[in-house]
């Protein structure tokens, strides 16, 4: 079968050497921050690592607003809480 007029002719996936590294780079704390949006909105990155960097640079924002409404509603509970107790003299 001929496959000259698919666009995925030369795509490539990444070996899992290249995940591998790309993992080990992301945990470095303010480097892997910095390279997400690097592969996420930089023109040299492979498809697969930009679409991997969005996911994940949308999942931070999602627990990020998860994280300040739970830390929210328990500092307004502790607040309820200390504002009811009886004022020691």
């Amino acid at each position: 079968m001929d496959n000259q007029g698919l666009p995925n002719q030369g795509y490539q996936p990444m070996s899992i050497g290249d995940w591998l590294i790309t993992l080990i780079i992301t945990w470095i704390p303010l480097v892997g921050f910095i390279m997400l949006f690097v592969w996420a909105f930089g023109d040299g990155a492979h498809p697969s690592k930009r679409t991997w960097a969005q996911a994940t640079l949308i999942l931070f924002v999602a627990a990020i607003v998860l994280s300040i409404i739970f830390f929210g509603i328990i500092a307004s509970i502790l607040g309820s809480i200390f504002s009811n107790m009886p004022q020691s003299v």
